[in-house]
C-alpha cells in the first residue's frame, strides 16, 4: 500500500469507458485551420498540497493509526510522539502570503475530521473553539482566493460509518480510507461517502468544486469514483464542472487532464467530470515531514533540469505535488524553503512562458479546449461552447484582415468587443491578440453557448 499510488492517467483511461477522446491537434501532427491552444499560449503551472487541514499535524496523528492497521511495516515505526501535534496558523499565513506575492496557485486539502481528532464543523479536541474558528477564517480569507479547497475524504485514516459517525472496527486495511474499498461497491454508496465529507466543508463555509482521494482510495472502483465525484460535488455544492485529483503521471505519460463521463453536451446541464493528474512525485519533506527535501528534483537552481522543467519544455501542464507536513517539516521549514527556491527558479527562466492556475481553472480550461466546437466561417470563427472559460486562446492559420472582434450569438447585429493587438505572444491576455507569422492568436473570455470571432 502506497500513500499515493503513482498510477498513470493512461491506466485511468483504460478503466473509464466514457473518457472523452482528445480533439486538439498535437504539435507533431499537421496543423489545423483553427484550434484551441494553451491558455495565453502558456504552460499551466499548479501546486497540489495533500494532507493539509486546520491545525492538526497529520503526520503525527496518522502514523500510529497506520501502524495499527499494518503492523510490522517499518515505514510506520517512526518516533511520531516526538513530532509536533500542530502545524500552526502562523505557518499557514507565512506560506499563503508568500505564494500570493509570487502568484502561486493550486489545491489545498482540508481533511474534515483529520485522523479522527475532531470535526472541523463542530469541535477539535485539544484546541479551543476560537482557535478552530480562527483557523477556518484564515483558510477562507488567505487560501481560498488562489487555492481550490478539497476534502481528502472524511478522516484520511479510518473509514467512517455514515449512520453512526464512528470509525469502523477493527482497524485493518479494509477499514482504512487509504485502501478503501477492498471490493467493488456501488456508485451510490461512494457518492454518499464523498458527499458526507463535502457537507462538513460546506458547514465550514468553504467553497469546493472537487475532491482528492487519500492514497489508494477508490482503486477498486475507478470508474465509479469519477461518477461519484461528479454527483457528490454537484449535489452538495451545485458546481457546474466538478473535478478530482487521484493520479500521478510519470515518465512520458501525458499530464493533460482527462474528461470523463461526458454526456448531455447539447443541453442546459452538460455532464463532465475532469480528472486532473499531478506530474511530479513528492520530493519535499514527505507525508510525515521527516524526509530529506530534494527540491532540485522539481527544478534545480537555474531551472535547467528537473521534472517541472521537463514538463514545461514539453508544453504540458506542470503540476507539482507535496504533502503539507513536508512543507512544515516538523518546524524546520526545510520543504518550504526548497519550494521557494523552485518557484523562483522557474520564474527566473520561464516567467513569460508559464501561468499559475488553480486545479479547477485547469479543469475548466481543458473542458472548454476539448469540447468547444470551432467552425471556420468566411469572416472568422464560430464557437459553440458547453462551458464558459476565461482566457480562452485560439490559433487561426491565417492572418487577421482587421482587429479581431468577439460577439455573442450568431446574429450579425450582435454587439461585438474589439480585441487589442500586442506585439508578442508573451503579452497575450484576455482581450488581446497578436500576429504569429501567417497565423493569428486571440485570447478572450469565452461565453457559454454560441459566439463568433471576426478577423
Amino acid at each position: 500500500m502506497q500513500r499515493r499510488e503513482f498510477l498513470t492517467t493512461a491506466a485511468a483511461l483504460a478503466t473509464t469507458p466514457f473518457a472523452c477522446p482528445k480533439t486538439a491537434v498535437r504539435a507533431a501532427e499537421a496543423p489545423t485551420a483553427a484550434e484551441a491552444i494553451l491558455p495565453r499560449d502558456r504552460v499551466p503551472l499548479s501546486f497540489i498540497i495533500d494532507d493539509s487541514t486546520c491545525l492538526v499535524n497529520m503526520g503525527h496523528f496518522c502514523m500510529p493509526q497506520f501502524a495499527a492497521a499494518w503492523p510490522g511495516r517499518k515505514e510506520y515505526e517512526k518516533p511520531w510522539k516526538s513530532w509536533p501535534r500542530e502545524i500552526p496558523d502562523a505557518f499557514v499565513r507565512q506560506f499563503g502570503q508568500w505564494c500570493s506575492e509570487h502568484g502561486v496557485k493550486g489545491k489545498y486539502s482540508i481533511v474534515p475530521n483529520p485522523a479522527c481528532v475532531g470535526w472541523l464543523d463542530r469541535e477539535l479536541p485539544g484546541w479551543a473553539r476560537h482557535e478552530l474558528r480562527s483557523s477556518l477564517q484564515l483558510v477562507r480569507e488567505l487560501m481560498v482566493p488562489n487555492w481550490d479547497i478539497h476534502p481528502e475524504m472524511i478522516t484520511h485514516t479510518r473509514v467512517i460509518d455514515l449512520k453512526t459517525g464512528r470509525p469502523l472496527e477493527p482497524a485493518n486495511p479494509s477499514t482504512m480510507e487509504n485502501s478503501f474499498p477492498q471490493k467493488p461497491i456501488s456508485t451510490d454508496f461512494l457518492t454518499e461517502y464523498l458527499a458526507y465529507a463535502l457537507r462538513i466543508l460546506r458547514n465550514c463555509e468553504l467553497p469546493c468544486e472537487g475532491v482528492t482521494t487519500p492514497g489508494g482510495f477508490g482503486n477498486q472502483v475507478k470508474t465509479e469514483l469519477g461518477l461519484a465525484a461528479f454527483d457528490a460535488v454537484r449535489d452538495v455544492y451545485g458546481s457546474e464542472l466538478p473535478h478530482y485529483f487521484k493520479y500521478v503521471s510519470s515518465g512520458e505519460e501525458s499530464t493533460e487532464p482527462r474528461l470523463e463521463h461526458v454526456r448531455d453536451l447539447d443541453t442546459n446541464s452538460p455532464r463532465v467530470v475532469v480528472n486532473v493528474p499531478a506530474g511530479t512525485g513528492d520530493w519535499f519533506g514527505g507525508w510525515d515531514g521527516v524526509q530529506v527535501s530534494q527540491g532540485h528534483r522539481y527544478a534545480n537552481h537555474d531551472a535547467t533540469a528537473g521534472r517541472m522543467v521537463e514538463l514545461i519544455e514539453r508544453r504540458q501542464p506542470a503540476v507539482m505535488l507535496c504533502h503539507w507536513p513536508g512543507m512544515y517539516c516538523n518546524g524546520s521549514l526545510a520543504g518550504f524553503r526548497d519550494f521557494q527556491q523552485v518557484v523562483e527558479a522557474i520564474a527566473g527562466r520561464f516567467a513569460e512562458h508559464t501561468v499559475w492556475m488553480k486545479v479547477s481553472e485547469i479543469a475548466r480550461y481543458w473542458a472548454a479546449k476539448e469540447l468547444t466546437r470551432l467552425t471556420l466561417t468566411e469572416t472568422g470563427l464560430q464557437l459553440q461552447a458547453p462551458f464558459a472559460c476565461p482566457g480562452f486562446t485560439v490559433r487561426l492559420s491565417r492572418p487577421a484582415a482587421t482587429h479581431p472582434r468577439l460577439g455573442s450569438g450568431i446574429a450579425e447585429s450582435a454587439a461585438q468587443t474589439q480585441l487589442s493587438e500586442v506585439s508578442r505572444r508573451s503579452q497575450l491576455a484576455s482581450g488581446r491578440w497578436c500576429r504569429d507569422g501567417e497565423s493569428t492568436l486571440a485570447c478572450f473570455d469565452l461565453p457559454r453557448g454560441t459566439s463568433t470571432l471576426t478577423i
